[in-house]
């Protein structure tokens, strides 16, 4: 007989004949199969098969026949491997209920290959509604990096002292591993309300009213040298403090625009201006042959006690600007502008010993070291110091 033409029956149905059968005796179990319409022999089979198996018997094809005893066992099984996976679950999900629903939802999906979803679920006792739903509505990974650079374009826009523009917060960020352009950056600057400050124009304090000498514009605005030692240029501006007034004089290389030499004092004398200044300056860097030193006309760089520390050093020569040419000096008074802009305008004045300490701070751990510079490429002056081997 071809299998496509064999009957197929219920197990009720074989239940019951079975269960009729022993009611009858053994001649009557072929009239039986008769009245039942079931092909000979198989009522036979089907009693040896239910004495064996009993409720196993008839589970159709695919499925193991166990003995009573054997089901038993399996189903003992079966019950200890869900009470191993209940405690599992217990055991390193139940930390992530307390820390809410988006830490829940991580939980199921780094578990979900190990137990079911509904397993989970119940185990934790957590909607499987909501998690759906989580699912359904998490964010994208275009959503997630767009946040992502958000969060560090905030970041880097305040411990930069609101000071850095798109350009440099760009540059930033690519030193950090992004990849962005500056006019993604601007455009996510303006979605965020971050205004850099806006630098004011300097303002002009030395007095170059004297009959001191006053020294050719040697330097003749070359403000790109190739070596270290080669030009320095100098100039002094106040700070307004709750206790008077505050002057400081910086002397800066223009190979690197690093302030070399400082000082900050409460008196415009050339003891506390120019003189600490240039002895700080050639104490942190070595004069090389024809080293320029421009100024402006202001007394403390034309007086004779200033141009005689100048002329010890043979190999010094001096510079100043012309007269009412204040380009002539414009890194230096660059300089003083962006220190104005990100350190004192819009602050509340303090006194002179806290804001002795917040212009040393400025010069020495923020100017010198973290400040991205366009004239060096947007590195910082560290940076490109350790490249052209100065450190």
């Amino acid at each position: 007989m071809k299998l496509q033409n064999m009957k197929k029956y219920e197990r009720s149905f074989k239940v019951y004949a079975v269960k009729l059968s022993y009611g009858r005796g053994k001649g009557q179990i072929e009239n039986l199969e008769k009245e039942l319409g079931i092909t000979r022999g198989c009522l036979n089979r089907w009693r040896k098969d239910f004495k064996k198996f009993g409720k196993g018997s008839f589970c159709g094809g695919g499925y193991l026949k166990l003995t009573p005893e054997q089901a038993l066992i399996t189903n003992l099984e079966k019950k200890l491997k869900e009470s191993q996976h209940t405690l599992e679950i217990l055991k390193s999900g139940s930390k992530y209920v307390s820390q809410g629903k988006a830490m829940i939802k991580q939980f199921i999906e780094n578990n979900k290959s190990k137990f079911s979803i509904l397993k989970i679920c119940t185990v934790l006792e957590v909607s499987r509604s909501t998690y759906y739903w989580r699912k359904k509505h998490e964010p994208t990974n275009t959503k997630i990096r767009v946040n992502l650079l958000k969060e560090e374009i905030t970041a880097i826009f305040y411990e930069f002292k609101h000071t850095y523009g798109c350009i440099k917060i760009t540059k930033e960020l690519e030193k950090r591993g992004f990849k962005i352009h500056s006019s993604r950056v601007s455009l996510y600057m303006k979605m965020l309300g971050l205004r850099r400050k806006v630098k004011r124009k300097y303002k002009v304090t030395t007095d170059s009213t004297h009959n001191h000498y006053v020294s050719p514009n040697v330097l003749n605005r070359e403000f790109r040298v190739n070596e270290p030692s080669k030009a320095w240029v100098s100039d002094i501006t106040h700070i307004q403090t709750t206790n008077g007034y505050l002057y400081l004089t910086i002397v800066m290389d223009l190979f690197d625009r690093k302030i070399i030499g400082w000082s900050l004092g409460d008196r415009l004398s050339t003891k506390q201006t120019t003189l600490p200044a240039w002895e700080m300056a050639v104490k942190n860097r070595k004069i090389a042959k024809d080293l320029i030193f421009h100024s402006d006309r202001g007394v403390q760089y034309a007086n004779k006690i200033f141009t005689g520390t100048l002329d010890s050093y043979k190999c010094v020569r001096r510079s100043m600007s012309r007269r009412q040419s204040h380009y002539d000096n414009a890194v230096s008074e660059s300089f003083f502008n962006s220190f104005k802009a990100e350190l004192i305008n819009g602050n509340k004045l303090l006194p002179r010993n806290q804001m002795k300490m917040k212009v040393y701070e400025y010069i020495e751990n923020w100017y010198n070291k973290k400040r991205r510079h366009s004239f060096l490429g947007y590195k910082t002056i560290e940076e490109f110091d350790k490249i052209n081997n100065l450190i």
